[in-house]
Formats: structure tokens, sequence, C-alpha cells
């Protein structure tokens, strides 16, 4: 397949400056929870094994863990009786030997612990860059499939965040967020466990300073939020007015346009500020907060705790163990609620990957479908009636017969129907009536492929990518030799130039393609439609931009590319096609008047009157 064709819609899979795009979106909740957490499990379901070792050392790891301050504890008990006999001589001193064997489990508890946490966190990473991996698969393969008309009808910027920021955000909750709800959950349960143990009227003073602390937590988060998202929203903004600018900054300082750029940097600068330093400051605040409360904590729990080591109730080892239990404590339960905005969020990601994955897709291909070794060129337009909506039909009643290697032009003025006869004629859509044959077969029977591969395509938005000019030109046919993309360099008058450049063929076209000029992009894509050999060409007016000599040399080049092929020209000056065999003349979706040059102009109608409205005065 001519690779050309694919510059058809080049243009439209970038993310147009300004845009919001992936970075831009802020968070937003699905509007269905249930159903998409659903999908979500079932995709989960597949690494149950691998889930259920990841709970099983999860909560493992938050047991070793909450474990480790009542044995603490007891350590420190030792040692305060010990000082405590020494000092009233009571007792021999402190037992060493208990202190280093307790010291050592619990060095042991703390280490098993960490690999614990390695382990799960180890397979659960490996688990959701799987299921991240398999859905950028299965976006990649989807987005082949899908019909030209989404493309036209939605975002592009939103199409592109399904790839970047929908699945990272899945991949981020399930390789953090995940494992951070089983490890949360379980040390609230376990330490909450071993709070009662110790006592459970210190229990009950500590859980009453909780609330306090939730609410104040729920009251950040909810007041916060809103920031957060005019910050992410902002930053959308800055970065695409900076992106917008830049790429245009000629045109930009050619206006003096830098003044009115200026004061809307500094408006969407000010928001942005006045966004971050308020959800920054609300962040800030949080521990603060938090310590002051479980400071209040500690001093209640202090006393209880004195009291009840005064009165032999418990020891000091387990005041010590259940301050350090308090202290634990937060943390989890802070992450326990934020849960539901975490979930919210993954949901809102899965479901934008799930709808465009479920997504109409084009219409199914032929089962038993026409193969030919190579086609001749004979192209049929029966009765053609086409809209882009079935209530609007653009395209009615069109109908023409091309030749094999006729050169044909589509003139007309702008929405007249030119580009889309194209598009219907390479299937990015499919008529409502009639039929378009190529050698007497209707292309309904092709396999989109294999009818594609036989058409090649110059359009006057050139595309290039950030590689050497010699890649650029195999991208026409990707096995051929050095040799043969030099002889259709040679061909596209592309050997002419290319020695003057820095390395010649082997010279870098940059990311933006500034280190050439227009006509030398536009040759070395006829170079590359050469390199593919179609049988059916589609030309767009590839000389609008350029100087007169380049011009000559493109047309040259489109003449040579053209030779024994049908071609069809998209023309827009109308000077450029006086030598074609045909030219079609369309006005609102149909054929008004068609001939050759000559032919139209002695009709004195409606070419005649389009022809004449480029020059001031016609001569025959």
């Amino acid at each position: 397949m001519s690779n050309q064709k694919k510059e058809f819609n080049s243009k439209r899979t970038t993310v147009g400056p300004g845009s919001r795009g992936p970075i831009g979106r802020p968070p937003e909740k699905a509007k269905n929870f249930k159903q998409t957490m659903k999908k979500l499990l079932v995709i989960l379901s597949e690494y149950k094994v691998s889930l259920i070792i990841v709970l099983s050392f999860a909560i493992g790891s938050s047991l070793f863990m909450i474990i480790g301050p009542k044995i603490l504890g007891r350590v420190t008990t030792r040692i305060f009786e010990g000082v405590v006999g020494i000092v009233s001589g009571t007792d021999s001193g402190i037992d060493f030997s208990y202190i280093s064997k307790t010291l050592a489990i619990l060095l042991c508890l703390y280490l098993a612990s960490s690999i614990f946490s390695y382990i799960q966190n180890f397979i659960m990473s490996k688990i959701s860059v799987q299921i991240s991996y398999n859905f950028r698969k299965s976006l990649s393969k989807k987005i082949n499939m899908m019909p030209f008309r989404y493309f036209d009808e939605t975002n592009h910027g939103e199409i592109l965040s399904r790839f970047t920021n929908d699945v990272e955000t899945i991949n981020q909750t399930l390789s953090q967020g995940f494992s951070q709800i089983i490890t949360s959950l379980t040390t609230v349960v376990g330490i909450l466990i071993m709070m009662l143990t110790i006592s459970w009227q210190m229990t009950l003073a500590a859980i009453l300073i909780m609330p306090i602390s939730l609410k104040l937590v729920t009251f950040i988060i909810k007041h916060s939020q809103k920031y957060f998202k005019e910050q992410q929203n902002y930053i959308g903004h800055v970065n695409g007015h900076i992106e917008e600018m830049y790429g245009g900054h000629l045109v930009m300082k050619a206006f003096n346009g830098e003044k009115k750029s200026i004061e809307k940097f500094d408006e969407y600068n000010k928001t942005l500020y006045k966004s971050a330093w308020k959800s920054q400051f609300f962040s800030s605040i949080m521990m603060p907060l938090m310590s002051f409360i479980g400071n209040v904590g500690y001093v209640i729990v202090s006393i209880l705790g004195g009291w009840f080591a005064a009165k032999g109730v418990i020891s000091v080892g387990d005041i010590q163990a259940f301050i350090q239990y308090m202290r634990s404590f937060t943390q989890p339960l802070a992450q326990l609620a934020n849960v539901s905005n975490i979930l919210q969020q993954t949901a809102a990601a899965a479901e934008r990957v799930f709808e465009f994955l479920e997504e109409n897709e084009e219409i199914c291909e032929i089962s038993k479908p026409v193969k030919l070794n190579k086609i001749d060129g004979n192209v049929e337009f029966k009765n053609i009636h086409f809209g882009y909506t079935p209530e609007k039909i653009i395209i009615n009643n069109f109908s023409a017969k091309i030749s094999q290697g006729q050169k044909v032009a589509i003139v007309g003025p702008t929405g007249a129907g030119k580009t889309t006869m194209v598009k219907l004629l390479m299937r990015f859509y499919d008529v409502n009536e009639g039929e378009i044959t190529i050698d007497g077969h209707n292309i309904k029977e092709f396999l989109r492929n294999d009818l594609r591969n036989n058409f090649g395509m110059v359009l006057q938005d050139t595309w290039l990518y950030n590689d050497t000019i010699m890649n650029n030109i195999r991208y026409g046919n990707l096995t051929a030799s050095d040799e043969e993309v030099i002889e259709a360099a040679k061909a596209a008058h592309v050997d002419s130039f290319v020695h003057n450049l820095p390395n010649g063929y082997d010279m870098i076209i940059n990311e933006e393609t500034s280190n050439i000029s227009q006509g030398q992009k536009q040759l070395i894509t006829i170079a590359r439609a050469i390199l593919s050999e179609p049988r059916i060409l589609i030309l767009d007016e590839a000389t609008s931009s350029v100087d007169t000599r380049t011009e000559i040399q493109i047309q040259n080049a489109m003449n040579t590319l053209m030779k024994n092929r049908t071609s069809f020209i998209i023309a827009h000056r109308l000077s450029t096609i006086r030598d074609a065999d045909l030219i079609l003349v369309m006005d609102n979706g149909d054929i008004v008047e068609k001939g050759t040059h000559n032919e139209l102009l002695a009709k004195k109608e409606f070419y005649y009157n389009l022809y004449n409205s480029q020059f001031e005065k016609l001569s025959i």
C-alpha cells in the first residue's frame, strides 16, 4: 500500500496548539461506576493467583509491622524493671540476654515485613504494567479499526488521552492504590486489635480523637480538590498557550502580537498561581493539624497510661507500644478516607478506555474478497449519493467514468464535495446509494488494505517524520534498496538539491521539518509516492505556496508520477489543470459540467466563471 495516503489524515492525529489535551483534562467521575468496576474486576480475575499472593504478602507485611511495637514494648518494660531493680537494690540488673534475643526477633520481623512488602509490590507492579500494556495494545488495534467518521466527530486530544492519562491512571491505581488499600485496611484493623489488647480504656480515648482527625482530613480534601482541579486545568492552558505562541512565533511577531500574548499568558499564569498556592496551602496545613490533634491524643493517653502504670494495671512498655500504635493509626485512616476519590478517578479512566474499545468498528470485510494481481485503473462512479449524516445528503446522483491512464481534475468552489469524492473512492466512508467500481469490481468487494494498496497520494499538507531523507522516501516501500530510493529521488528532482544539504540523503529532518523548504518537502513526498508504484493517484494542489522555479520542478515530478497511471487531481489553481484529459466541475455535491479545459471555456458557463474569477481578463 502506498503510505503516501497516510498523509491524508496525518494532521488530524496531533493535539492542536492551545488544546488542553491529556495535560489539561481534570479528574472526573464515572457515569456508571458499578458497571465499569465489574469490567475491571473481570480483567483482574485473569490474574487471580497472583492477586491472592499479593493479598497474602500485603497482609503478612502489615501484620509483621503491627506486632513490632508490642514486642519492643516488652524490651522497654524489661529495661525499665531492670533499672528500677538496680536503683532499689531488689534485682540483679538488666536481662541483656532476653533483650538481645527479643531485638533479634524484632529485626527478623521487620526484615520479613520489608521482604513481603517488596514481593507484593513487585508482583502488583508487574500485573498493573501488563494490564496497561494490554490496554494500550487493544487501543492501538482498535484505533486502526475505527471508521473515519469517528475521528471527524471526536476531539483528537480526547482520543490521545485514552492512551496516556487514562491508561496511566489505571496503572498507578493498580500498582500503588490496590496494595495501599489492602495494607491500610489490614493496618487499621490490626492496630485497633493490638491497642485493645493493651487497654480498652486508652483505646476508647484514642478513638474519640480520631473522628476529629477524619473530619479535618475530609474537610481539607473536599476544599482543596477544586483548587487542584483548577491548577491542573490551567497548567494545560499555560502549556497550550506557550506551545501556540512558540509554534506561531513568526506570525505573532509579524502582527505585533507580543503584548496581547503576554497579557493572555499573565492571565493564565495568575489564575494558575492563585489555584496553586491555595491547593498547596490546604495540603501543607494537613500535617500540622493532624500532628496537633495527634499530640493532644498523646497527652490524654500518656496521662491515662501513667495513671494505669502507677496502679500496676499496665507496664511502661505497653504505654510506649500504645503510643507507637497511635502514631501508626492516623496515616492508614487518611488513606482509607481517600479511597473513594481514588476509585472514582480510576473508574472514570477505565470507563473512557472501555467506551473507546466498545465503539462501533468499520463495516466488516467481505468474506470472499476480489484478489487482482494488478489493476488497470478504470474507475466508475455510478449514481453516488452520500451524506456524513443521513439527514444531510451532500453528494447527489454523482456519476462519472474514468478510463485507464486518464488524468482527471476535480474542481469547484470550497465545500463542493471534491475531497469527499476522494474519501469515498478510498473507502474512508461508504456511499449511501450507488456504487464505485475499479476495473468493473465494486470497491466493497475488495479488502480495504488491498484496495488502498493500489492508491498513492500527494497532498498539499506534507507529512515527514524525524528521520533521514533516505528513510522518509523509503516510507513508500519499506523493502526498497538504497539504489531504488535514489532512482525515485531522481525522478522526483530530489537528487538535484539533496547533495547541497548537510549529509545529503542521510540528513535528519527535524521534528518541525523546518530545516528544509516547503518545495523540498513536497518533492520528497512525490519521490515517496513514485517509490510505492501505485496504480491510481490522488493529487492535491501542491504548488500554491512555492516559488515559480520550484513549482515547475514539482509539476515535472508530478507529470513523471502520473505517467501511465489513472490520476485524480483536486485542483484549486485552475491554471495547473489545462492539460487534464477530463475536468469534472462540482458544485453542491453534483457534477455541473464536464469536459476538457477548452471545451468548458467555450461553453462560458460555471467553469468559465470559476476560471475567470482567478484572472482579471481571459484571452482565448
